[in-house]
């Protein structure tokens, strides 16, 4: 297992369509293509839409494959994850989706102000112990304001119900637009194309029966999001 995640990895830094950063080009600084995804990495001005800890890249490759005229970007750590993705996206030749390997506490480093048009959550580590680290916390929702645009949505998909009231708590208490909301996306028979896009870990999630619990919502409401008074 150790050596097909080595052999994924180098097969990562061969491919054209994963930007990789290291800590020293994106601590307290702007990554080179901060502002100019669209000129110089897509070669297209075309709306931008992220999907934040992408894991296998399902997400950003089918939303790419369904919406040829928009550009996509998977964001991971892990390269031996992101290498799916990148990987059926490179050699099916897709124009309109690439990746980065990154920590997301450094997301901001590489959009500017009104460069994304919306973001993805698509089952992220809940984090149970730790609020702060979790991807809906106001920590990162204010780093998501620095370069989302004020209409632009949120969508998180999840099967931790506690992720899920967490994130409706920090909505609520920041008075945050709402937009969409369900506790059981596919049991009460909310979804659309987009919404039907399932990653690895969504079909086991659905194998299990567990109920996928999907949010939509705006965070450019007045003022810095803070935290719910209970957590």
């Amino acid at each position: 297992m150790a050596k097909k995640k080595l052999a994924r990895f180098a097969e990562v830094l061969e491919f054209n369509n994963v930007v990789q950063a290291g800590v020293e080009e994106v601590f307290n600084r702007k990554h080179r293509l901060y502002g100019k995804w669209s000129d110089e990495f897509f070669g297209r001005n075309r709306p931008v839409i992220v999907e934040l800890g992408c894991g296998k890249g399902e997400y950003s490759v089918g939303l790419a494959d369904m919406f040829p005229e928009r550009n996509f970007i998977g964001v991971d750590i892990k390269g031996a994850r992101l290498w799916k993705g990148a990987r059926y996206a490179y050699r099916n030749k897709m124009q309109n989706v690439g990746f980065i390997r990154t920590r997301i506490e450094f997301i901001s480093s590489f959009f500017a102000r009104d460069e994304v048009d919306e973001i993805w959550l698509t089952f992220p580590d809940p984090q149970l112990k730790k609020a702060r680290k979790r991807l809906t916390s106001p920590g990162f929702l204010n780093r998501y304001r620095s370069f989302l645009k004020s209409a632009g949505p949120v969508h998180l998909k999840t099967d931790s119900s506690e992720l899920y009231e967490y994130t409706l708590s920090v909505i609520r208490f920041n008075s945050l637009e709402l937009l969409e909301n369900t506790t059981d996306l596919y049991g009460l028979g909310l979804t659309d194309k987009v919404l039907s896009i399932k990653t690895f870990y969504e079909q086991q999630f659905l194998d299990q029966g567990k109920p996928i619990f999907y949010l939509k919502f705006r965070i450019d409401a007045p003022g810095e999001i803070s935290e719910p008074d209970a957590k």
